[in-house]
């Protein structure tokens, strides 16, 4: 327990940022300025950003579209308020209604992606009248207090948990191969959503409201599904009465190839988180797009929620101006490339014995790490005999960092995320991966 300290004896001193994610052993960097998929720290080095800082600059660091438009917005009217209805606001959930897969055209605005998918889940305990949403094991949906009880991650619910009870939420495992003892992955396919259904019968099937799932792994890991589980996930859901999420904070706006990761599966879900993507972070905004029947049952029954700057017309004005550079390029620049970044990351797996595998979709992919003559992670954080080792998987990236790119750490951190922004070009794609292949092997070899 820290000592009290007055504050008239606390003395003078600089405000000082509290860093999120804080890690007090590692080193922090400074970023100052971005153009295109590239950044630069205060002494001016240029990194490739290949995590688009956190999975979410997908239009890059330098779009004029998105600044021109928020600068428009600013000199109309800034702020308007968020009971109120203001022209941008309502011009982007018809966007958004546009894009999004079947009925789902009723959208509603939050500030993040953790807001927007606690927003997801209260929306469907109200329409269904039950209790509970279930997630994933090994999943990652927000760190407030709602969402972290979502969250299958222990670290992150472990630490919402700490000083206070989270509720509502139950969890089931993923469809990865190290869960179930599949022989092909139409198999694991069966085998993951026959315990999906197994959950929901044995926590009552009342009592849920939602399934809540990412289409492919975000941080928890880059993963899609194997063939026929959302399929079977939606008969599943329709059968018990309980609704399906996907959680697009990550996957969504070009991040899989189209313009949501849940589009590369033949499934329609009843509602969609979004955040990131939709400004391409340029400034805060996030939601939920719900099948029509639900929007009209809340707009009937009236709503009590609400946040200051949910849909923020600002942000709106990027959104918009997003969806058009998605649109008219971004993501068809995925579609033509992501086979050439999927090849060169099958490459690794096939060079390095420390690669154990490597999984995703469109421009997001994890390559997973584990130990050749063992088959397990070298240092697993998640375990209590991985306390105080060095993770090697930690130093491939700061290897690649030194040498000029930047990867992401993955949840839990045996693997390491690729998620460039959409602009990126093949040179970059190249120079990335080489540099990835690299610190790989500086690190194991």
């Amino acid at each position: 327990m820290q000592e009290n300290v007055p504050h008239a004896d606390r003395g003078e001193a600089d405000g000082e940022t509290i860093p999120h994610w804080h890690d007090p052993k590692s080193e922090g960097m400074t970023i100052v300025e971005g153009e295109d998929a590239t950044v630069y720290d205060d002494e001016g080095t240029a990194y490739l950003d290949f995590v688009s800082q956190l999975y979410c600059t997908n239009a890059g660091h330098s779009n004029e579209a998105i600044t021109d438009a928020m600068t428009a917005q600013m000199e109309r009217i800034p702020y308007v308020s968020s009971a109120k209805g203001n022209d941008v606001r309502d011009a982007l959930a018809a966007d958004l209604a546009e894009i999004a897969p079947g009925s789902l055209s009723e959208v509603y605005f939050s500030i993040s992606g953790s807001e927007a998918n606690e927003s997801a889940a209260q929306i469907a305990r109200t329409v269904q009248d039950a209790p509970k949403v279930l997630t994933r094991w090994q999943s990652y949906h927000g760190g407030t207090a709602g969402a972290g009880a979502l969250t299958g991650d222990p670290s992150t619910r472990s630490t919402v948990g700490r000083y206070a009870a989270t509720t509502g939420s139950g969890k089931f495992l993923p469809p990865l191969p190290t869960a179930f003892d599949a022989d092909s992955p139409e198999d694991l396919a069966e085998q993951a959503a026959d315990h999906v259904e197994f959950v929901i019968r044995n926590e009552g099937a009342d009592s849920v409201a939602a399934i809540m799932m990412e289409p492919v792994g975000g941080s928890s890991g880059g993963y899609p599904a194997p063939p026929g589980y959302f399929e079977r996930l939606r008969e599943i859901c329709d059968e018990y009465d309980v609704l399906l999420i996907a959680d697009e904070v990550i996957t969504g706006f070009g991040r899989c190839g189209d313009w949501f990761g849940i589009d590369t599966e033949d499934v329609e879900p009843d509602l969609i988180t979004f955040a990131k993507g939709v400004t391409s972070a340029y400034a805060p905004l996030a939601g939920v797009i719900a099948a029509d029947w639900i929007g009209e049952a809340i707009r009937e029954e009236g709503y009590d929620l609400g946040q200051t700057f949910a849909g923020h017309p600002v942000a709106c004005a990027a959104g918009r101006a997003a969806i058009d550079e998605y649109d008219s390029h971004l993501i068809d620049d995925v579609r033509e490339l992501a086979p050439v970044l999927e090849s060169r990351l099958t490459e690794l797996e096939e060079t390095h014995d420390a690669v154990e595998t490597v999984r995703g979709r469109g421009f997001l992919w994890s390559v997973v790490f584990a130990d050749p003559e063992t088959g397990e992670p070298f240092v697993h954080p998640w375990a209590a005999d991985g306390d105080g080792e060095e993770n090697p998987v930690a130093a491939v990236r700061e290897v690649a960092a030194d040498n000029g790119v930047l990867f992401g750490s993955g949840r839990p951190d045996v693997q390491i995320l690729i998620s460039p922004p959409l602009c990126t070009t093949r040179e970059e794609i190249e120079r990335g991966i080489d540099a990835l292949d690299e610190a790989i092997e500086e690190t194991f070899e």
